[in-house]
């Protein structure tokens, strides 16, 4: 059974968090501020994910991040307030894995806490016996595309893509971070040139959307460079 740390100063919300991840059959130990989220890392060895809240007494989560992520490489996710995007820089700058916003919603959070978990448990899987990378597999954020056996997941869970759709996401996915225009997105997928390929490619683009993002209003991934094309992110905050 996979050991889950919370470390939050807010009793109920890490009732809460308790109740929907043992809910899911995990097991659950708590910390009320990033000290004893620090002590409880030095003496338990089999805690497998953290859930970090960033504001705390005694410690904060930044600070316990930083000494934790010295002597450990288990995922940590910060539970953040939406003003707090300053805190979400730093922590994911100094190691954090991902961030979820409170007031969270509990099916995004179990998502995430599940994704967190498989690729840490399988993180040596990517590499074949000579430890080179499987080429076909593409990881961004909580998106996952294996070439292979063509299949796209978010947080852990199956999104069904058109053939198309696919394409398109593994073409940005295959460029992290690099923007691409309507019209290179639209040669590259449809093997063809075409004037006026922007509104063709943007309409598979908001499709696209819809199915692997949690809001497609305010898209965590999958950006639009106004002006210039689009771009696949890792979901942090720029």
């Amino acid at each position: 059974m996979n050991k889950i740390l919370i470390c939050d100063d807010e009793p109920d919300i890490i009732s809460a968090l308790q109740i929907y991840l043992e809910s899911e059959g995990l097991s659950v130990i708590s910390a009320s501020n990033g000290k004893e989220a620090c002590d409880i890392m030095n003496s338990n060895d089999d805690i497998k994910l953290i859930l970090m809240d960033v504001m705390m007494p005694v410690m904060d989560g930044i600070a316990a991040m930083a000494e934790i992520r010295k002597s450990s490489n288990v995922p940590i996710i910060m539970l953040t307030a939406k003003s707090e995007d300053t805190d979400k820089v730093m922590g994911l700058t100094i190691g954090a894995d991902d961030y979820v916003t409170k007031p969270f919603n509990p099916v995004e959070l179990l998502a995430r806490v599940k994704s967190q978990l498989r690729r840490y448990t399988l993180l040596g899987s990517l590499h074949n016996v000579e430890g080179e990378k499987n080429d076909y597999l593409l990881s961004i954020g909580g998106i996952e595309l294996n070439d292979r056996s063509k299949e796209v997941t978010l947080d852990g869970n199956s999104v069904s893509l058109t053939p198309l759709e696919y394409d398109i996401l593994k073409l940005l996915m295959s460029h992290p971070g690099e923007v691409l225009s309507p019209k290179e997105i639209y040669e590259k997928v449809w093997n063809e040139s075409i004037i006026g390929a922007e509104s063709t490619v943007a309409v598979h683009i908001r499709h696209l959307r819809e199915k692997i993002e949690y809001d497609s209003a305010n898209p965590r991934y999958l950006k639009a460079v106004w002006g210039h094309g689009y771009k696949m992110d890792d979901g942090t905050i720029k």
